[in-house]
């Protein structure tokens, strides 16, 4: 898609910028977007939204401080939507669909499910705070600089976070039973 642009004359400096963004970090909002997901297809469709809301902004790039962490916020932010709105509709993803589902992946599967469908739940800071931490694995000094905020707060919202999905956790065991 982005690799056409090169060939258009009469490119603008906008269009150089977002290319070598496409480029620079395809790689890390796919990856944001597949571990919210779980879905190699969904990750794709929130790969090509982010950059698509990147280009129809008016202003320039480089106005945004630090790219790689605006682009992944908005790749969790992007793929936490993507789950809100399947839940909403309740509709199954198709990955999980097709995966073979007994033994241990089974079990693994339905707590993959209930952890999307928890995190889709959350306040959007609290749930990417959690993806930051949890699944891309940055310390609290890392979430705080790229949350514009303090460690205390990462660390007490990170410890509700938790307790609020172990009740939740906790609720969904008890009615399996």
């Amino acid at each position: 898609m982005l690799s056409a642009l090169a060939e258009v004359p009469n490119r603008t400096k906008n269009e150089d910028d977002l290319e070598s963004a496409f480029r620079a970090h395809r790689t890390t909002v796919y990856r944001a977007a597949y571990r919210v997901t779980g879905s190699a297809a969904d990750a794709e469709d929130v790969l090509q939204t982010v950059f698509l809301r990147l280009a129809r902004r008016e202003d320039d790039l480089v106005e945004v401080d630090n790219l790689k962490s605006y682009l992944y916020r908005a790749a969790v932010n992007s793929s936490l939507d993507l789950l809100r709105m399947r839940q909403a509709a309740r509709l199954e993803p198709l990955a999980e669909a097709d995966m073979v589902t007994s033994g241990a992946k089974h079990d693994d599967l339905g707590l993959r499910t209930w952890l999307r469908s928890a995190l889709a739940k959350l306040n959007p800071r609290h749930a990417e705070m959690f993806a930051l931490r949890y699944l891309e694995d940055y310390d609290n000094r890392e979430i705080a600089r790229m949350m514009k905020t303090s460690q205390g707060v990462v660390a007490i919202t990170l410890f509700r976070i938790r307790k609020q999905l172990q009740k939740d956790f906790n609720s969904q065991m008890g009615e399996r039973r």
